[in-house]
């Protein structure tokens, strides 16, 4: 495992989600209070459906 890439993924993480509550605070307020309002399943699904296509486009760019 490279940890110089794991450490640059987890920075580039931080820093879209730090932009984004920068950029737009209070349309990040009402998504956490619509998130709030759904089921735990149907966040639980979101999540692992963001997670596969995440897996997905690490694996198409490092197979090119």
């Amino acid at each position: 495992m490279n940890w110089e890439m794991l450490f640059v993924g987890l920075g580039l993480a931080l820093f879209l989600e730090g932009a984004a509550y920068a950029i737009m605070p209070e349309s990040f307020k009402k998504l956490l209070v619509a998130a709030a309002g759904q089921p735990a399943a149907k966040l639980r699904v979101m999540g692992l459906t963001l997670a596969a296509l995440g897996v997905a486009m690490i694996w198409m760019v490092r197979s090119l």
